[in-house]
Formats: C-alpha cells, sequence, structure tokens
C-alpha cells in the first residue's frame, strides 16, 4: 500500500486544546481505517513541525479526503508527500534508466 508522510502544525486553536492531542490523534487513526487507510506512526515533534504522521493508503485521494476531514476539524494544517520504500524506488529508477 503507497506510504505517506503528513507534516502537521497545529493551528491556534490545536494549540489551546493540546491536551486532547492523543485523543485527537486515535480519532483520526479511526477515521483513516474508514476510508480504508492506516496510521502507521505518528510522532510529537519539537522544530519547524509540531506532529510527523505516516499513513498507509490504498491511493492519494483516499490520503487527501482524510486529510481534508482531519483539516475540518480546525486543529491542524498538513503538508503531505508521497514516501517510497526500497523496492519502490529500486522500481522507480528501472523505468527511469530505460
Amino acid at each position: 500500500m503507497p506510504t505517506f508522510v503528513t507534516l502537521l502544525n497545529w493551528t491556534e486553536q490545536g494549540v489551546r486544546d493540546y491536551k486532547d492531542t492523543v485523543r485527537r490523534s486515535e480519532a483520526f487513526a479511526a477515521g483513516l481505517q474508514k476510508l480504508g487507510a492506516k496510521l502507521r506512526d505518528i510522532y510529537w515533534t519539537v522544530g519547524p513541525y509540531d506532529l510527523v504522521a505516516v499513513i498507509e493508503a490504498p491511493d492519494a485521494e483516499t490520503v487527501t479526503a482524510s486529510l481534508l476531514q482531519l483539516a475540518g476539524m480546525g486543529n491542524v494544517r498538513s503538508t503531505t508527500l508521497p514516501a517510497f520504500g526500497r523496492e519502490e524506488i529500486d522500481r522507480i529508477v528501472a523505468k527511469a534508466t530505460g
């Protein structure tokens, strides 16, 4: 299943409600599961991003739908990157080199 790395920043609302962050991450994981995706890992970080989530989803549309639902709650804004494992990047390099 494709993997996506999502970098998250709390909004002002999200910072105010920081005590609920673990509960919110559990709700996000449940929402992903309903869409056929999985929250593989989530990390709370210090620096330019407040959280980093690793998501497995069948396609970009599914992960985008889940992140739209998450953003609609008003606690975070996200930037999402497709991520490739060793075998995937081997196939990509093979395609690129002909």
